[in-house]
Parts: C-alpha cells; structure tokens; sequence
C-alpha cells in the first residue's frame, strides 16, 4: 500500500505542477486560460481572472499538502474536490453546447472540451481516491525499499507523461481527414514519385 500511496502521491504532484505552471508561466497562457473560463458562460464575464487565480492557486495547494507526507491525505481530498469541479464545468458546458478549447495546461488543442477530457479528470480523481485509501492503510513503521520507491516514481513519471500529453497523443492517433486512410504521403490523389502527364 505504501508504494501505491506513494505513486498517486507523485502522479498528482507532476500533472498539478504541470498544470498550474502551464497556465501561470507566461501572460499570453494566463490569458487563454482566462479567455476560456470566459467562454465557459458558468459564471459572470468579470470574474474570470479571479477564478483563474483561485484555480491556479488551489492546483498549488494540491501540490504542497501532496509533497509533505503529513498532509498527503489532505492533498488528496483536495485534488478530487478540484478534478469534481473540473468535471462539472465541463459537463456543463457541453451540455449547453459550448466549444471551449482545453486549456487545461496551458497550451492550446486539436479539439474542445469534451469526453476524453471528463475521462482523464475521472481517472486522476480515482488515483487520489486509491491514494486517500492508500494512505490510511500505510502503516508509518514500514520503512520503504529504495527499489520500490524508484519504480513508484518512473510508473507516476510515466502516468503524468500520458496525462499531460493526452491532447497530442489523441491528435497523432486521429485519422487525418484529408488523406484516405492507406494512400501514400503526400499530395491526394496523387502517387508519390510519379509524374501525371
């Protein structure tokens, strides 16, 4: 149980910095992800900003209760009421037809909010729900074994990668309408390496 503990615990950590420093780093990020609360229509235009702040700043709360072993469980109680708000707005949104683009991290992506985004945020609620329980059963006299504590940190390492990256990955796996699916690189409807007169 500790190792799993340990796991969610760095897993969480990596995609909320991840995330809150995504948004935060630059102004033009910070706008967009403005910009995109805004166009949520869940609350009034002028308090964009500010919940832009509060949501960058309890990604950050996540990521300090989460690093100090004392308050993992309070980290993770946090994390799901966050990934819960998270999902609701974006339920709530599509159900209103909104196409609002994820800026969950800061950057932009091939498609709007929708399903596969309400999926992550159910999975990384889930992981800090396996990591609360975890944590409760972690018995504190248990020292941990450097090897297991290694292959904890590259499982989350690699979690958090896919997490992160789940826009792209999603984009790279799509079929590209442009081009039937089988036909060689290049221009449609026109063999490669091959003249047509």
């Amino acid at each position: 149980m500790h190792y799993l503990a340990l796991a969610a615990r760095l897993l969480l950590i990596l995609v909320f910095v991840a995330t809150a420093v995504g948004k935060s780093r630059r102004r033009a990020s910070f706008d967009a992800f403005v910009a995109s609360l805004s166009a949520l229509r869940l609350f009034p235009r002028r308090l964009s900003t500010p919940v832009a702040v509060a949501t960058i700043a309890a990604e950050a709360v996540v990521v300090v209760l989460l690093a100090v072993p004392a308050t993992a469980g309070s980290g993770f109680a946090l994390s799901i009421a966050l990934l819960a708000v998270f999902i609701a707005g974006i339920l709530a949104a599509r159900r209103g037809g909104r196409q609002v683009p994820c800026r969950c991290f800061g950057g932009s992506t091939a498609g709007p909010l929708g399903v596969p985004h309400v999926i992550r945020n159910l999975l990384l609620a889930a992981v800090a729900a396996m990591g609360l329980v975890a944590e409760a059963l972690t018995g504190a006299s248990v020292a941990p074994h450097p090897g297991g504590v290694v292959i904890a940190a590259l499982a989350a390492a690699v979690a958090a990668l896919l997490v992160v990256r789940m826009d792209d990955l999603l984009l790279a796996l799509a079929p590209n309408p442009r081009r039937p699916p089988g036909s060689p690189a290049g221009r449609p409807g026109r063999p490669v390496g091959r003249s047509t007169r």
